[in-house]
């Protein structure tokens, strides 16, 4: 109950009191300091809103005045910039339902803020520890309208529509993922082993969606190249793995076969039989395809 009611306060209507850009600015940074996310969201608010009032005062006619506002300007900037960052640091470590009430005040203050960018994957999970998982999509195509790069977005959205069953949607999600994941460094404050396992399941989730979906459609040669990229990324994961075994010797089998290739269709029947040795709904349909490729293959000079 006391969370709740907590979280009922992070919700209550904010009204903008009157008073000096300074004092407002030195109250959000105590409060930032406390950690006192109702402050803070309060504060933030009220604060954003004299900056972006001073910044778009009218530039006065005379000289001496316009170097004063110029400063001003410049320095209430700076302020607007601080109010992003004293909702980003507070939601970062606080618990889930705070986190994610702070970080929708960030996307309706400035849905393009900085801060946003390497901060979706904490909003994803919290929602997720808050039981509203269901509005994940929607908060990542709305990341996706102002950070078309962003590697979290792109994997939520891969993996729901390849849980959807929307087959062209998931591959195209899936071949942005892969492609923007070998742009991005690894980013400040992330320790090294943390960075890598984050960008090796995002990368497993970019090729294995990928060369599953071309598998499906035919397309061999792709699904080939993806699957082989996938393979060692979902060596924990069987259900993935046995899948990404069974497409393989499906796509190895008929591109052997298209080449008159023996070694390329003996590697599909080796895949099929790694499949059909994990247990699970292909294992069967993978052992029945392993003897069907060692049989062409025997055929075969």
């Amino acid at each position: 109950m006391l969370a709740m009611a907590r979280f009922a306060v992070l919700l209550a209507p904010l009204v903008i009191t009157s008073g000096s850009l300074e004092t407002a600015y030195q109250k959000l940074k105590d409060a930032t300091a406390e950690k006192d996310a109702v402050q803070v969201k309060i504060l933030a608010a009220q604060t954003c809103a004299l900056a972006r009032e001073a910044i778009s005062a009218t530039a006065p006619a005379d000289a001496d005045e316009k170097e004063a506002w110029s400063s001003r300007v410049a320095y209430a900037r700076g302020v607007e910039l601080y109010t992003e960052y004293a909702l980003y640091a507070t939601a970062v470590e606080a618990r889930p339902e705070t986190a994610v009430d702070l970080l929708a005040a960030l996307e309706r203050q400035n849905p393009k803020s900085k801060y946003l960018t390497d901060v979706y994957a904490l909003y994803f999970h919290a929602l997720q520890q808050m039981g509203a998982a269901a509005k994940i999509p929607d908060i990542a195509e709305k990341a996706l309208d102002n950070f078309p790069e962003n590697d979290d977005a792109l994997a939520v959205l891969a993996e729901s529509a390849y849980s959807h069953k929307q087959s062209d949607r998931a591959w195209g999600y899936a071949r942005r993922l892969t492609a923007v994941l070998g742009k991005h460094s690894r980013p400040e404050g992330v320790s090294v082993a943390d960075w890598e396992r984050k960008r090796s399941a995002e990368q497993a989730t970019g090729y294995w969606i990928a060369g599953v979906v071309q598998a499906e459609k035919g397309a061999y040669f792709e699904a080939n190249k993806d699957l082989r990229a996938a393979l060692p990324l979902v060596a924990g994961n069987d259900g993935r793995k046995a899948a990404a075994l069974f497409y393989l010797g499906l796509a190895n089998y008929q591109l052997g076969k298209m080449t008159l290739k023996k070694a390329q269709v003996l590697e599909a029947a080796e895949f099929s039989k790694q499949a059909a040795a994990i247990q699970g709904p292909l294992a069967q349909q993978a052992w029945h395809n392993a003897q069907v490729m060692k049989d062409e293959a025997a055929r075969m000079r």
